[in-house]
């Protein structure tokens, strides 16, 4: 009995090679494909999006174990996927036309205050997820915005005509510092 369970939890029923051929390939294809459907998959996660993500794991599960179900399976495959996301990782990181291939580049969605909705519309957002982004950066209309730009992981990065209350207070901060320690200096100087 002891013996059939470890058979069954440890037995591997593919061969190894194939155990470890069909996780890459489905790595492969689902970062070609988030990158073929654009960054939008991954800025702004609406309920149809979330439904979709959930949806392609399980639906990819069965490409990747095959009729295996084994906990060494289940660890070989395991390590298929970390093994060809620690090489495609360091390609990138070497270089930057397989960064670029990957990822893709960063599309400017706002330009001094006005949305660039051609970039928008290859995007797939709309109007009321760029305001929904802007207002999470802290802008309260897109006319205080000089620049919004997506970034190819996803990310929204977004400048202000006008410094924000933080970065204004942090200059004068700065500002202050500087002056203190000028006065600092001249009272050593007048000590010594």
């Amino acid at each position: 009995m002891f013996h059939s369970m470890m058979e069954s939890m440890f037995h591997v029923h593919v061969p190894l090679l194939e155990k470890i051929l069909r996780p890459m390939i489905v790595y492969l294809f689902l970062v070609l494909f988030l990158r073929i459907f654009g960054k939008r998959e991954l800025a702004q996660l609406n309920p149809f999006d979330l439904v979709v993500l959930l949806s392609l794991s399980n639906t990819v599960q069965n490409a990747m174990i095959g009729d295996d179900n084994s906990v060494s399976g289940g660890l070989i495959g395991a390590f298929s996927l970390m093994a060809i996301n620690w090489v495609l990782i360091r390609m990138m990181f070497f270089s930057p036309k397989v960064e670029q291939f990957f990822t893709g580049t960063e599309r400017v969605l706002i330009r001094r205050g006005r949305m660039d909705h051609k970039s928008m519309r290859r995007e797939l957002i709309t109007e009321e997820e760029l305001l929904g982004a802007i207002r999470k950066q802290g802008f309260d209309n897109i006319d205080d915005v000089e620049r919004c730009v997506l970034e190819p992981n996803g990310t929204f990065y977004i400048t202000g005509k006008t410094p924000s209350s933080g970065d204004a207070n942090h200059k004068e901060l700065l500002a202050r510092l500087d002056s203190l320690q000028a006065e600092l200096t001249a009272v050593k100087a007048k000590l010594a």
